[in-house]
């Protein structure tokens, strides 16, 4: 069945099965190799995913066959409001004694840093031992308008990490940050400089908004910098509450449901003449239950329009202050009466920025690894595009540097 639909892509995902997995501890794992049409590429950005998403008829599939993610085994150890803490793994088979919180953003969800199996950096630092926790802000309702970044840092990464303290017995803690979140972290380190902060982890994380050369996504930085002539973020929490970024992926989500019930209907009762649509569906569930590089397509494709409504605030403060005002790199960012400077960050800092990333260029990530006044810090570039850093084929190599680089600062359980 997959061979006689060689232009859906399959036919080349089937083929690399022995190409792009390995086998670690028993599981299937994502390795590098082309991945076809099907299949995540190390240069991708949400960009790209979408384009190929929608190209390749994806989004009809998914809401077909679906795929499960977020799949590795967790518990809720902390929460406030919509915000939970989840722990990973088993507190037995810790090898290290400094625990690592993951941050992502507050738009997209965080499962990305755990996709599927074979395919997940969560599912890596809980098999290479570590003390994994990551910190999912939840889904902004209209109640959530006057939500602010103080918030997010001072009442919810703070509150996190006290909590991970307290649940792990540990003296420190590692912030690992993606994308914003990644910058939410930088800003908690300048924030508490002093213990328990040991290690800061940033994959793609901005901190300097308008760089000279902001990239081909940031070019409107350049006309609205310094002022609000061209758009006032203000009116948008004013008139809207909070940005309603999860609309098109609702729209998206009953359009695909759509689309995938009135094909089955058209199909099925010619499936002599037009090939057995059902059994089709079975296959490809069966490649992606084998194929780690069809199920990380199938699930990087859920996840680039699995959005969730920006909070007005937040997105006024994300705009003026950072894109239009550049502020946090200037250090005139202010969080209840204290300054955000990234030059108070002490701990030791491994700062990652991908050469194909055009989400977050590596000209809005220099700034921290410039600015922070650790005497052990690092700069990676890598080539990669913002998706492609976390879940592409070379996403194992990326993960292995952040463990390489980890692991003599994370102390051995004694």
């Amino acid at each position: 069945m997959i061979r006689a639909l060689p232009e859906s892509g399959l036919q080349t995902g089937s083929r690399q099965t022995s190409e792009t997995n390995v086998k670690t501890n028993g599981i299937p794992r994502f390795s590098p190799g082309s991945p076809g049409v099907f299949g995540i590429c190390d240069a991708d950005g949400p960009e790209t995913i979408r384009l190929r998403k929608y190209a390749t008829g994806t989004h009809v599939l998914l809401r077909e066959i679906g795929v499960e993610t977020g799949a590795t085994p967790s518990e809720v150890v902390w929460g406030s409001d919509k915000a939970r803490l989840f722990r990973y793994g088993k507190p037995g088979a810790v090898k290290h004694a400094v625990p690592i919180l993951l941050t992502y953003g507050f738009v997209l969800k965080p499962y990305v840093l755990d996709l599927v199996p074979g395919n997940s950096l969560v599912e890596y630092l809980v098999e290479a031992g570590f003390d994994v926790y990551m910190l999912d802000f939840g889904i902004s309702g209209v109640e959530d308008r006057n939500l602010s970044l103080e918030n997010l840092v001072l009442d919810y990464i703070h509150g996190a990490v006290q909590s991970i303290l307290e649940t792990s017995g540990a003296e420190e803690v590692s912030l690992f940050g993606q994308s914003q979140g990644g910058t939410l972290c930088a800003m908690y380190a300048s924030l508490f400089p002093e213990a328990p902060l040991k290690n800061l982890v940033l994959l793609s994380a901005p901190t300097e908004f308008a760089p000279r050369n902001p990239g081909p996504l940031g070019l409107w930085t350049l006309m609205t910098r310094g002022s609000g002539a061209y758009f006032e973020p203000a009116l948008v929490p004013q008139l809207m509450g909070n940005v309603p970024t999860d609309f098109a992926s609702k729209v998206i989500t009953s359009a695909a449901s759509i689309q995938a019930g009135a094909l089955g209907s058209l199909v099925r009762p010619f499936g002599q003449r037009f090939g057995p649509y059902d059994a089709g569906l079975k296959e490809l569930r069966k490649l992606a239950g084998r194929d780690v590089s069809v199920r990380s397509w199938l699930a990087i494709s859920k996840w680039v329009d699995d959005a969730a409504p920006f909070p007005g605030e937040i997105f006024r403060q994300w705009v003026k202050d950072f894109y239009q005002g550049d502020k946090l790199v200037r250090g005139k960012v202010s969080m209840r009466g204290r300054t955000v400077d990234l030059a108070n960050i002490e701990c030791s800092v491994l700062n990652v920025s991908g050469k194909w990333d055009y989400v977050v260029p590596a000209a809005q990530t220099d700034a921290t690894t410039r600015l922070a006044k650790s005497k052990d810090k690092r700069s990676l570039s890598l080539n990669s595009g913002h998706v492609g850093m976390i879940a592409g084929p070379g996403a194992n190599a990326v993960w292995r540097q952040v463990r390489e680089w980890l692991e003599p600062r994370s102390e051995v359980v004694s």
